[in-house]
């Protein structure tokens, strides 16, 4: 009995393994970036402007953070870090013009809310940023595992994405992950998004009743 008991912990052992590493890594090769669109991702990185959240006003604002801290707590159990967490959300998706709940179901999908998460090729952080980003459009020196840095980064490049693709969601999120063309990775970030992060602001959801 002691072999087949030692067999299958070692078996359960390896699948445990392998359910901790991100969900989706694709090549994500370096890309040509003109000098125009070069500069222009640079500026974005290193403009740090007014923090503002997704939110006009403050009551939404705050009906979000709640909304979504509840949702997140069983991928982040601390709640003074979920919060931070949340409202650098905010702050950086606002900044990017991105949908804040967009973001979170690609850090799902992408990290599993993992601050060190690493992908097999490199990718870094939760929204799994490849460090040769820092060289094409920021610092050398920079660290992907800082929240913020890691969240400034990974939504700058999904905007570029959805630029460059007019718009197109599904080949925007294929570029990001560097699966374009491949239906599954989209499929998981959009269904991820529906499924685990929609929100409504209080009045529009009053109005649904």
């Amino acid at each position: 009995m002691g072999k087949p008991d030692q067999s299958r912990r070692r078996v359960l052992g390896a699948l445990l393994a392998l359910a901790s590493l991100p969900a989706w890594a694709g090549p994500r090769g370096e890309e040509e970036l003109s000098a125009a669109v070069r500069a222009s991702l640079q500026h974005a990185v290193a403009d740090d402007g007014d923090r503002h959240t997704a939110f006009s006003d403050p009551l939404h604002a705050e009906a979000w953070l709640t909304a979504m801290s509840a949702k997140l707590a069983r991928y982040m159990p601390d709640e003074a870090a979920r919060l931070r967490f949340l409202r650098t959300v905010s702050w950086e998706s606002a900044r990017a013009g991105l949908d804040p709940q967009l973001v979170l179901a690609l850090i799902q999908v992408e990290s599993r809310f993992r601050k060190y998460a690493v992908s097999p090729v490199g990718a870094m952080g939760y929204m799994q940023v490849m460090p040769f980003w820092l060289k094409a459009i920021g610092q050398t020196g920079q660290d992907l595992f800082q929240l913020r840095t890691n969240l400034r980064y990974g939504c700058t490049i999904l905007r570029y994405y959805i630029d460059q693709e007019r718009g197109n969601l599904f080949r925007a999120l294929g570029r990001y992950n560097g699966s374009l063309g491949q239906p599954g990775y989209p499929v998981m970030v959009v269904n991820a998004w529906k499924r685990n992060w929609s929100y409504l602001p209080p009045t529009q959801e009053a109005a649904l009743r």
